[in-house]
């Protein structure tokens, strides 16, 4: 099981975010706004974070930028999840150092292996338990 942060303000998207991870057996922890999204960042060191850039409080740019900052996460997988232009999207995670990027609207049926294609196999295999 792995621990992962969603950083999502539509509460509807995250709550089917949220029950598709925890179905595919991971631990989710969900932040409708930047500055929550960061503090539980912070505080649990998740083995993934999926943040979306439109943010009403910090644009998720300003999240990754921060998160990138700390030694400790630098190496976390950080993956924009949006449904802005895909180009724009690229341009982001080129900009600030993302792993990668997830466009909504998602599909259901694939979203879990999406997401853990980005977590490291040892970190996806229990470190979170």
């Amino acid at each position: 099981m792995s621990l992962i942060v969603v950083i999502e303000d539509h509460v509807q998207n995250a709550r089917m975010v949220e029950k598709l991870l925890t179905r595919a057996g991971h631990k989710v922890l969900v932040a409708n706004d930047g500055e929550t999204g960061l503090t539980m960042i912070f505080e649990n060191q998740p083995d993934i974070a999926l943040v979306d850039l439109g943010l009403p409080d910090i644009d998720g740019q300003t999240v990754v930028a921060l998160v990138r900052q700390q030694p400790n996460l630098h190496d976390m997988p950080l993956v924009v999840f949006t449904a802005w232009p895909i180009e724009t999207a690229y341009e982001m995670i080129e900009k600030y150092g993302c792993n990668g990027i997830i466009s909504k609207p998602i599909d259901p049926a694939l979203f879990a292996k999406q997401v853990e294609s980005y977590i490291p196999t040892s970190e996806a295999n229990g470190r979170h338990q």
